[in-house]
């Protein structure tokens, strides 16, 4: 069959539930065709194809039946675009001509061989058919409204009507639905229709005596489903389908959509080994909290997805596995099953050299595979299906980075039950560079999917919400000021508000800053232990007599560590008296064996540290000590208490733990470090009492880096102690439970609201 539908007040109306089972109805049966015939022009029409929720339409007839095209190549229907075109005498022609009518208000709204006016009943006189006949053009007014100076003859029934004709469509088997009197001419044609409830009055009246017309009782989606089952359309299957649900729940209230299993996994002669992370980021076991038992012994029920390579040589592969009986007994983790060729495309080689430059504005490096995303998006599904298995009814699934940008579309469709949270850990950039990703449309289709969407910053907030407007139309529902939390004009990355809720094609979502906070407990444990007071006095002797300036971070070109290194190398050329009263630590890890493209800047890092010892060292003295390894967390943390400067660069950051990590461990000791920050980490806009700089500033780092070695102790402990507070404050449990508390509360109000009268 085939559905040709209107959209505001219909197709994209009425319950939300009923909306769903349309739309599943039309998605499960691939032979209806599903025609888009709509008000609207063209350009208003394409957001609504970014939004995964919605039916991909197989054809589009919008500017009231004077644009007609493919739904999926966006291409014209041809012949039939050239003879509409053929009788329109041009835009020019009839805006012209219209002038003479002050009381006709042109729409600012795209279209395409058509004029469109707001005005009163009155307005539409004799004098304008007669104007509007002498350029061989019609005049449709609806809705008391709109007026439409269009070709003659055209409109949206006569070009449906030419369309059918040109596929050789059985006309039994069309449905057409409207609901305003902007619809009539659909009607017009012996096709069998629905108007659905609320439909305005004067088209009710035009069609209360068409034998083939359903008036619908329920309003939208709803009175398209009377229509289907009235008439008969996909058979005693198609209807009776209707109403049954398509999922069934899981027992699941909270599931973590991660891409890190809870346990690292070892094979050991084919045999899968699991045991506790050796060393788990501040996250990991934060999460894992809302899994434990509590003083009566009671644990919540949740779901841990994440994904595991699926070995050949092990031959049976457990989906389900529990994480720690004791400590979450009501905790499994169900496992992704991957090849190691889908991982190595989706995480080592797609995410990793398409979207993470992208992410941190090195746009040119980006590189993108159309068979990559192909193999992106069947991860992303296979964890969307593994989350939808696991949620209970009205569970909250809580989704984890760019990695994972897809899961939310798959899901809605799956689970329009559950409440999805996104949380971005990496830096988003501006609209200007974030459009160059081919598939962005789908992408912010499928995030506008989600409650609530997080972000480190406001700065973040503010670049999705820019990257949304260039897709679809959104209205911006509420503001926040970013103060006191947050640096308004005090850094790159500062702002004043940030938008903390939209709504887009009816949907509301909720976003906003929830910078991730460190385990303060753990870095206080790892302090008071003996081994690490036995390694800080190790170093106290190491470095008498030394200032101590620490580098710590992952190689990486966002990094800004070569940039560093030669800011250093300048430092030490300027200022002699320097020379033998500091020292840099520098403790680069490396990346993952696969990631190649990392190669080059290793070797151009350590050009330059070899050419500044080369150039500066002294015998006793070595300005530079850097290593190129990782180093257990416990060691690192007693380096931060050592430091006297903390130099950290990047070029572009979403947060930055290391600097918080920092100011945590000399808070903790009452250390009086420096902290010099790049101003494009993330943590600059939040972390109050740090030197900031510009690492694209070759001047500036070499002036803020000699500051922060020479600053007085009053002032570094000033700083120091206005660091700590908020570190100390904003802990990771803290993030967690705003983060939370800010999904429940976006869970509260109204996800969806009436969809607003089609413009004619």
């Amino acid at each position: 069959m085939l559905l040709a539908t209107d959209l505001d007040g219909t197709f994209l109306a009425g319950d939300t539930e009923e909306r769903h089972q349309l739309y599943q109805l039309i998605a499960r049966h691939p032979d209806i065709q599903l025609v888009f015939v709509t008000g609207r022009g063209l350009e208003t029409v394409l957001p609504l194809l970014s939004d995964p929720s919605i039916p991909q339409p197989d054809y589009i007839i919008c500017d009231v039946g004077a644009t007609v095209c493919d739904g999926h190549t966006r291409q014209a229907v041809q012949p039939l675009q050239s003879q509409i075109e053929g009788r329109w005498p041009g835009e020019q022609a009839v805006a012209a001509a219209m002038e003479r009518f002050p009381e006709l208000e042109r729409q600012a709204t795209p279209q395409e061989r058509r004029c469109s006016y707001f005005c009163r009943a009155g307005d539409v006189t004799e004098e304008v058919h007669r104007v509007a006949a002498e350029l061989d053009c019609e005049v449709l007014f609806s809705a008391n409204t709109y007026l439409d100076i269009l070709p003659k003859g055209v409109n949206k029934g006569s070009t449906l009507k030419a369309f059918i004709d040109s596929q050789k469509i059985d006309t039994e088997q069309v449905l057409v639905a409207g609901d305003t009197i902007n619809d009539l001419s659909l009607f017009s044609f012996g096709f069998k229709g629905v108007c659905v409830g609320n439909s305005e009055p004067a088209l009710l009246e035009q069609t209360k005596g068409l034998a083939r017309v359903l008036h619908a009782h329920r309003t939208g989606c709803g009175g398209i489903l009377e229509a289907l089952a009235h008439f008969g359309f996909l058979g005693p299957e198609g209807v009776a389908a209707l109403g049954t649900p398509d999922y069934k729940p899981g027992k699941s209230d909270m599931v973590i959509v991660y891409h890190r299993l809870p346990y690292e996994e070892t094979v050991v002669k084919g045999t899968v080994k699991r045991q506790r992370h050796q060393s788990p980021n501040g996250i990991l076991p934060t999460l894992l909290s809302f899994f434990e038992k509590d003083a009566k012994g009671n644990a919540q029920h949740g779901a841990w997805i994440a994904w595991s390579v699926k070995d050949p040589k092990i031959k049976n592969f457990e989906t389900h596995t529990t994480v720690d009986v004791d400590r979450y007994p009501n905790l499994i983790a169900s496992r992704v099953a991957l090849t190691k060729s889908d991982v190595d495309i989706f995480y080592k080689s797609f995410s990793k050299e398409a979207f993470w430059p992208l992410l941190h504005t090195f746009w040119e490096r980006a590189r993108f595979r159309e068979d990559h995303w192909q193999v992106y998006l069947k991860v992303n599904q296979k964890f969307a299906e593994a989350a939808a298995a696991e949620a209970a009814e009205n569970a909250i699934i809580w989704i984890h980075d760019y990695n994972l940008w897809m899961v939310p579309a798959f899901l809605r469709e799956m689970r329009p039950d559950v409440r999805i949270a996104f949380f971005h850990h990496t830096y988003f950039p501006s609209a200007d560079i974030f459009n160059v990703v081919p598939w962005r449309r789908a992408i912010v289709g499928s995030l506008l999917q989600c409650d609530y969407v997080g972000f480190h910053i406001p700065r973040q907030v503010e670049n999705f919400v820019d990257v949304v407007r260039g897709v679809m139309p959104i209205r911006v529902l509420e503001r926040q000021s970013c103060a006191p939390r947050f640096l308004t004009y005090g850094c790159a990355m500062g702002l004043d508000e940030v938008t903390s809720v939209i709504e887009s094609n009816g949907r509301r979502v909720h976003i906003g800053a929830n910078p991730v906070g460190v385990n303060i407990e753990r870095i206080n444990e790892i302090l008071r232990s003996d081994k690490t007071q036995a390694q800080m006095a190790e170093l106290r002797t190491q470095l008498k007599g030394l200032r101590l300036i620490l580098s710590v971070e992952r190689l990486d070109y966002t990094k800004g560590i070569l940039e560093k290194m030669q800011a250093y190398e300048r430092l030490l050329a300027e200022n002699p008296e320097l020379h033998r009263k500091i020292t840099l630590i520098s403790i680069c890890v490396p990346a993952a064996r696969e990631m190649t493209i990392y190669r080059s800047l290793q070797t151009q890092i350590e050009q330059v540290v070899g050419r500044i010892n080369g150039r500066f060292a002294q015998v006793g003295w070595q300005p530079v000590q850097f290593f190129f390894r990782s180093f257990p967390f416990e060691e690192v943390v007693a380096y931060y208490a050592m430091a006297d400067v903390m130099w950290i660069t990047p070029l572009r950051d979403g947060l930055n733990l290391v600097a918080k990590e920092f100011a945590a461990a000399q808070g903790i000791t009452s250390g009086r470090g420096v902290l010099v920050l790049s101003e494009f980490a993330g943590a600059a806009a939040e972390l109050k009492g740090a030197l900031l700089t510009n690492p694209h500033d070759h001047n500036d780092l070499v002036s803020s880096i000699y500051l922060g070695i020479t600053m007085g102790r009053a002032e570094s402990e000033d700083r120091l102690r206005t660091m700590y507070d908020i570190v100390r404050y904003n802990d990771i449990r803290h993030w967690s439970r705003e983060f939370l508390e800010a999904v429940e509360q976006a869970s509260t109000k109204p996800s969806s609201a009436a969809q607003p009268n089609e413009a004619a």
